[in-house]
């Protein structure tokens, strides 16, 4: 009998379609799009980009989110990373480097007019709610995977910082706890701390941590309301990714990755 297919193997076979393909192209684009959306850009009927889309899913490379009636799909680039640091970055990690922040500095279009823009990352860990809440909010865990230390007392309307942790500790990130709900679901706002006193730049990150009957956590970060080709939506888009996956192995293996 064959052997089920894990998760790397699901990410090539969903990656190996080209419609697929399309579809995260799309997502890349324009992050958050209804059915419809995607349907229209896509010129296919609903039951094929239904079916496009449950693949995706089920390989973790979208995540979905409901807003009233409307469900919203997300490109999910964790397990992307996660192939790149396994296959691709220990060939290529220096040149590979230069042309990605290249094409993405000719592709940027400056939008900061509103705060609309949103992303989604969904992981999941071999481990309970609470040591991933403990390991968001821990300041000697968060500097063992993150390269950082998340530093409150973590009750409403208090406030946090991210210290980075080498000797000189600058605090990166500024924000306050909005609520807090241990250990299932931590809400924050977040600034760079350069701009804390400039409510244009403040955005908000969601963690939402379920236990499964699999025995793994599905950890959801939702970072929204910020600016469209913002450095900040940016720089978020390259880090959240790197961040789950640290902590992923720390919390499975007790050995997070170089930040």
């Amino acid at each position: 009998m064959a052997d089920a297919p894990n998760d790397g193997d699901k990410v090539f076979r969903a990656l190996s379609d080209p419609t697929r393909r399309r579809l995260l192209d799309r997502l890349h684009m324009k992050n958050g799009c209804t059915l419809t959306e995607l349907c229209v850009a896509m010129d296919m009927t609903r039951q094929s980009v239904t079916q496009h889309l449950g693949l995706l899913e089920d390989a973790n490379l979208i995540s979905t989110a409901r807003q009233g009636r409307e469900k919203f799909h997300f490109l999910n680039p964790v397990p992307l990373h996660d192939v790149y640091e396994r296959w691709v970055r220990k060939f290529e990690t220096d040149r590979l480097a230069l042309l990605y922040d290249l094409k993405h500095h000719l592709e940027r279009r400056e939008e900061m007019t509103d705060k609309s823009a949103s992303f989604v990352y969904v992981t999941y860990i071999r481990t309970t709610p609470d040591k991933v809440y403990e390991a968001i909010t821990t300041p000697g865990i968060t500097r063992r995977y993150w390269g950082h230390e998340n530093v409150s007392d973590w009750t409403p309307g208090a406030t946090w910082e991210h210290i980075r942790a080498n000797e000189e500790r600058p605090v990166d990130i500024v924000g306050r706890v909005v609520q807090a709900e241990p250990p299932h679901r931590l809400v924050v706002t977040w600034s760079a701390a350069s701009k804390a006193d400039d409510p244009d730049e403040e955005s908000r990150v969601t963690f939402d941590i379920e236990g499964q009957e699999d025995g793994t956590v599905r950890l959801t970060v939702t970072h929204d309301q910020l600016q469209p080709g913002s450095g900040m939506a940016q720089g978020i888009s390259k880090g959240w990714p790197l961040v789950l996956s640290s902590m992923k192995s720390f919390l499975e293996t007790g050995t997070g990755m170089d930040l």
